[in-house]
């Protein structure tokens, strides 16, 4: 079957945090909004008329996952992934950032150290902080125009309070996807120096040009004891609102904890309509997946290109995973202090400002390009636009 991407659904009124929350985030109502990383696409039929099959029984009480749904899960890693899994470590529970932040309590205490490596998804940093842990910050190297993994300054910075790392794999904002190397010798040291691996992998499946996804229990059995990993469905079939996900865990004594700990906080019942979503997705959705990487890799060639065309001076690291795009201003004559309001007032954009990614992220903005080709031209030409009346925003 052949899907149309091209397609634009009016998401509008719809109590999307995407579209309707716009006049509050950035002012104004008119912006067009690349922020949110969920997908204006249609979320597949097949997981629709799932959804719908279901809600039309008249009870929607509390509900078991639905009986297959960990078989087709195991399938899709080893298909998708080469992991072998078994359908006993999978435990349900809610969307990936609260799973984190119950695992947070079931494995460490409050003063000890979680590492993050920043820039990175900045919902990590309140799920640590909040709940009374320090956060110990391993930042990124740029090299080759992508990140790298600074090893030698995590060695130097391990504390004796250290007991995590949140792992982002595929890497967000900056699109890395990491290779079996880089993943062993980061496993290697978290290993050495009893660090839990709290593994992200919520983007696994939007790998992109040729690039593979590698889970980090994947690597071999002694990591994989090591580490937790956390996945959803949602990012990659644009079911986010369902707010579902499951992590894996080999480990039984690791999984114990973390079931008693999703017992404490009352999250070990599911949500009807994520349950059955992820069962179809997974059952259901190859061929829609294989098509939506295509389209989505045709969408960054075209900002590429464009940008190298039209606005050199900004730099893009060109995503291997994900469907976010970083984006380097620092070489533009914009004031890096009113760059967030230049994109807003001038380009009639929704970015996410870098620095809500961490300090490293400044001067930078993330653009979500899932979206019709037609409405990434239709940005781009706005940011183009903005660049020929961007006197009053340049560096004095």
């Amino acid at each position: 079957m052949k899907y149309n991407f091209d397609e634009i659904i009016d998401r509008q009124k719809t109590d999307s945090i995407k579209y309707d929350l716009r006049k509050l985030i950035f002012g104004r109502e008119d912006v067009l909004p690349m922020w949110v990383a969920d997908m204006d696409f249609k979320t597949p039929d097949f997981i629709i008329e799932s959804i719908t099959s279901r809600l039309n029984h008249p009870v929607l009480g509390y509900t078991l996952e639905p009986s297959g749904m960990n078989d087709v899960i195991v399938e899709w890693m080893k298909v998708r992934h080469g992991w072998d899994i078994r359908k006993e470590w999978i435990v349900a529970g809610p969307a990936v950032v609260p799973s984190m932040a119950i695992l947070v309590h079931a494995f460490t205490d409050p003063g000890d150290d979680i590492i993050v490596q920043k820039p990175v998804y900045f919902p990590f940093f309140r799920t640590i902080t909040n709940h009374g842990r320090n956060i110990l910050n391993n930042p990124l190297k740029a090299k080759n125009g992508r990140y790298v993994m600074d090893l030698d300054d995590l060695l130097e910075k391990i504390t004796p309070r250290t007991r995590m790392i949140f792992l982002c794999s595929p890497h967000n904002p900056g699109g890395r996807v990491w290779t079996e190397n880089e993943l062993k010798s980061l496993a290697d040291i978290c290993l050495k120096n009893n660090i839990l691996i709290v593994s992200d992998e919520i983007h696994a499946d939007l790998v992109l040009f040729g690039n593979k996804h590698i889970p980090t229990a994947s690597l071999n059995e002694e990591i994989a004891k090591n580490t937790i990993t956390c996945m959803s469905s949602s990012k990659t079939f644009n079911t986010a609102g369902l707010a579902t996900a499951y992590v894996i865990v080999s480990d039984l004594k690791k999984r114990r904890i973390y079931k008693d700990k999703l017992n404490d906080f009352h999250l070990n019942i599911g949500n009807i309509a994520g349950l059955y979503a992820q069962e179809a997705a997974y059952r259901n959705g190859a061929e829609w997946l294989d098509q939506l990487l295509n389209y989505i890799e045709g969408n960054i060639n075209c900002l590429e290109d464009y940008m190298q065309k039209n606005l050199p001076e900004i730099k893009i690291m060109k995503p291997e995973g994900t469907y976010l795009v970083w984006m380097d201003f620092r070489d533009t004559k914009i004031n890096p202090k009113k760059l967030k309001k230049f994109i807003i007032d001038e380009a009639q954009l929704g970015l996410s400002d870098g620095e809500l990614f961490g300090e490293e992220g400044y001067g930078f903005q993330r653009l979500n390009a899932a979206c019709p080709r037609s409405i990434l031209k239709k940005a781009l030409e706005g940011l183009s636009r903005a660049f020929l009346n961007a006197k009053k925003y340049e560096e004095k």
